[in-house]
């Protein structure tokens, strides 16, 4: 069975986020950049499936511009045994990712599609979705728990609430939560030799498909800085402050 798993690459979770100076986009020059960590524990679950002897195969694939390849490396040196780049220098939204990854399944044939739940650049949580309604597949999203026998998926998925246990045939889609597994710690020998191995790569145009954007940004904006916190001294004044502050807004919404 060949998984495909698609990676991207996103800033680093503990780096500062700045946005440009004209408001488009959020600043990544110079930015620590790294795989997304939900992607990772997508890669980490199939290489677990081929150490099992489930997958034969497991394809990495990334949309974006030369410099994604250091994420592609990371999948190569993480268990992928081949990696894929889509090359384009557009900023992509979810329906576009989607089609992109429509036209890497038809031409790669996977019979399991595993990508994480969402991206922490833009928490979107979309391209899966998106992929399994375009390929006409079965999916399974927010997955903590995943078991193959045979062409039959069993998934447990988060819920509120609780977890629900889907039950479905390949060929799938499956989105990946964090609680699905650790991923590894990847050795030094590992990435020296991911940093020798090939990468495919081909241009979003040779793909045939209609990625441009359908949403337009205006104007990205940092949060409001919140106003400092207070001290009460008692239950008795923390009251009246709650009091008074509700007051305060009625008064607003009256304006």
């Amino acid at each position: 069975m060949k998984i495909l798993v698609a990676v991207k690459r996103v800033m680093d979770a503990n780096a500062p986020v700045h946005i440009r100076p004209d408001g488009l986009e959020v600043e990544t020059q110079g930015a620590r950049m790294g795989i997304n960590p939900f992607d990772e524990v997508a890669l980490e679950e199939a290489v677990r499936l081929k150490e099992r002897g489930i997958a034969s195969e497991i394809v990495a694939v990334a949309l974006g511009d030369d410099a994604t390849q250091d994420v592609l490396r990371h999948a190569l040196a993480l268990g992928a045994d081949r990696a894929l780049l889509v090359n384009t220098q557009t900023s992509l939204q979810p329906l576009g990712v989607a089609k992109l990854l429509q036209a890497v399944v038809m031409r790669e044939g996977p019979e399991l599609v595993l990508i994480g739940k969402q991206a922490i650049d833009d928490d979107a949580g979309q391209e899966g979705q998106m992929l399994a309604a375009l390929l006409g597949w079965p999916q399974a999203t927010f997955v903590s728990s995943l078991q193959i026998e045979g062409q039959e998926l069993q998934a447990v998925r988060e819920i509120e609430g609780g977890t629900e246990t889907l039950v479905m045939r390949l060929p799938a889609v499956v989105t990946a939560d964090l609680r699905l597994n650790d991923p590894r710690f990847i050795k030094l020998p590992n990435l020296m030799q991911a940093r020798k191995k090939p990468i495919e790569t081909l241009t979003a145009d040779e793909l045939g498909v209609d990625y441009t954007s359908r949403l337009v940004v205006e104007r990205l904006s940092e949060p409001p800085v919140r106003a400092a916190g207070r001290r009460v001294a008692n239950v008795a004044e923390l009251v009246e402050c709650l009091q008074a502050e509700g007051r305060r807004l009625e008064i607003r919404e009256l304006l």
